[in-house]
């Protein structure tokens, strides 16, 4: 029994890849034999791709869902809602710049139960895009990121990627942490979990690129974040702490050795530039430890409030029955709605 599946695509600015886009999604799922959906996310763009969506999506049914922002949010937080909104028991995402090949994503579920890892991330072998202002970024900002989180992966930067619902939905994406997403979803599952697989790229051939070089400086500032929470994220003390006692013992050696200058030599201390210095590392070592200390309180209420088990079970959660979308697939007009099918199967494991 082939899996449900959720298609989520974020959208800025693409109005004429619209069409194009919705054609070749349907042309690549022709012959997926589960039922699947599309959700696409406008993220506040300010042309018409919005009404292009809303009109497009008409064309092909109620399995096409539109999800409108009011302003631009940003693409991490287009992707979240789009995962939030998906019914499927496996989502992919990919572009809305025709740059990624929806044809891979059926192979790619394949491959990933197959293998049975919770994320399988495409990885782009014959990259379409220019060498300075996109390649040699990417490249760049790939192998800090590997070498800092320790998971290896070789294009962080394709959104061409397809999840375990199960295990992607307990992830939040916020600020500009699309990039991370391998990363986040190591913090909920194995990381032998998470594998990659060459797909198809093309060149874009309408719009322009959101992505620049200056996206290397934000990447390196999202990955001090990452590092953080990778890391600290249950005992944000340590991290605090560590640099607080570091200067606290610079400071106290500063302070003795001026002590010893002051009594023991009977030298004047107040003109010195290292008093000064001794003085702020101590306090900075103060400021650093409290905030260690209102940090590790910070994370333990949060812990007590989300107890719960880490890995959660399959299946839809919240909404009514007549709140869920039809999802029928093109090539079958009998195919069931998603929650019906999912109840079919819940019966037949039973």
């Amino acid at each position: 029994m082939a899996h449900s599946l959720s298609i989520v695509i974020p959208m800025y600015r693409e109005q004429d890849n619209v069409a194009p886009m919705l054609a070749r999604v349907h042309e690549g799922l022709g012959g997926y034999s589960g039922p699947w959906e599309l959700i696409c996310v406008d993220d506040g763009s300010l042309d018409d791709t919005g009404k292009r969506l809303l009109a497009e999506g008409a064309k092909y049914g109620p399995h096409v869902r539109v999800i409108r922002f009011a302003r631009n949010n940003g693409q991490t937080t287009a992707m979240q809602a789009g995962i939030d909104a998906a019914r499927g028991e496996v989502i992919a995402t990919l572009d809305g710049d025709l740059q990624n090949d929806p044809a891979d994503i059926p192979r790619m579920i394949d491959e990933m139960y197959e293998r049975d890892l919770d994320l399988l991330t495409g990885y782009r072998a014959n990259r379409q895009d220019a060498w300075m202002s996109r390649k040699l970024p990417s490249k760049l900002a790939n192998r800090l990121i590997a070498r800092v989180t320790g998971v290896k992966i070789r294009d962080y930067g394709c959104s061409l990627k397809v999840y375990r619902a199960s295990v992607i939905k307990q992830v939040r994406l916020y600020g500009e942490m699309h990039r991370f997403i391998p990363v986040w979803a190591a913090m909920v599952t194995s990381p032998t979990r998470i594998g990659e697989t060459p797909v198809g790229h093309s060149a874009r051939q309408f719009g322009e690129s959101k992505y620049g070089i200056s996206r290397t400086f934000r990447v390196v500032l999202d990955l001090l974040t990452v590092f953080f929470f990778l890391r600290f994220r249950a005992r944000p003390g340590h991290f605090f702490g560590s640099i607080g006692l570091l200067l606290g013992f610079v400071g106290t050696g500063a302070m003795t050795w001026l002590g010893f200058v002051k009594f023991v030599l009977g030298e004047s201390i107040g003109g010195r530039p290292l008093f000064l210095i001794a003085v702020l590392l101590l306090v900075f070592s103060i400021q650093f430890l409290t905030t260690g200390l209102v940090a590790e309180m910070l994370s333990r209420v949060f812990y007590q409030r989300s107890e719960g088990p880490l890995t959660v079970a399959d299946g839809a959660a919240g909404g009514s029955a007549d709140s869920w979308a039809r999802l029928a697939s093109p090539s079958s007009a009998m195919t069931p709605a998603l929650g019906e099918r999912i109840d079919e199967a819940d019966r037949a494991r039973a």
